[in-house]
């Protein structure tokens, strides 16, 4: 199975290496270093569940409470993402970055940014809007949580907010999906739309496995209409 050019084949030993350090350590909260050392272990050999768990549990945590539809919208997630490899071990490396005091974001994002390529950056940034939602809203708190890792992994602002504004929508968010302002022409509007769509279309993330690509394929779904809503709206073909 293929997922973000990575192998993750290795899983199993790597987190085999990790839990033998954790029994040592009897169990104790990790330090900010001490769980950045814990992620580069299990991403040594492209652990990429890692990675998303740790993503995942910075924005459980963004709003002061972890509640179910969250853990549910990951463990589906996760579960559809890696199959038969997805299991209770995953779910004790999240509860991991839970506990933990301070999330090492600065570093993990940095690591992320140099491994992944821009378009399954913003797929992840995807992805963690998904969790924000689950519960039916999207805070101001989350949305700021996910802003912070979307700079630090190096993803433009404007596809930023095309992101969010698919799920945290006011009267202007179509235009925002496109990454464009109300007072654009209808000319820069298909202009905008032609590129959105060439940059986001499901085959960039084909790598990738098959929960990414339903979410880019929504994603590119989401272009299209935030389009034809203004098509409809300005009245042009």
């Amino acid at each position: 199975m293929g997922l973000i050019g990575f192998i993750v084949g290795s899983f199993i030993d790597n987190y085999q290496q990790v839990m033998a350090r954790a029994s040592r350590e009897g169990g104790r909260r990790m330090s900010s270093e001490d769980l950045f050392n814990y992620y580069q272990q299990r991403t040594a050999v492209s652990d990429v569940a890692t990675m998303l768990m740790a993503l995942s549990a910075a924005v459980m945590k963004a709003d002061g409470k972890v509640v179910k539809s969250e853990l549910d919208y990951v463990k589906n997630f996760f579960a559809r993402q890696f199959g038969p490899q997805f299991n209770r071990e995953h779910l004790q490396t999240l509860k991991r970055f839970l506990d933990s005091g301070q999330i090492p974001l600065d570093q993990i994002c940095s690591d992320i940014r140099m491994r992944m390529q821009p378009e399954v950056r913003v797929q992840l940034i995807h992805y963690l809007f998904g969790i924000a939602k689950a519960d039916g809203h999207v805070s101001d708190t989350e949305i700021n949580v996910i802003h912070d890792l979307s700079r630090k992994m190096g993803i433009p602002e404007v596809e930023f907010e095309s992101v969010k504004n698919m799920f945290y929508r006011d009267t202007n968010s179509d235009y925002r999906v496109l990454g464009i302002e109300p007072d654009a022409s209808d000319d820069e509007i298909k202009k905008a739309y032609r590129q959105m769509a060439i940059k986001f279309h499901p085959d960039k993330v084909a790598q990738m496995g098959e929960e990414y690509q339903q979410g880019a394929k929504e994603k590119f779904q989401k272009i299209q209409d935030s389009y034809e809503a203004i098509k409809k709206q300005r009245g042009f073909k």
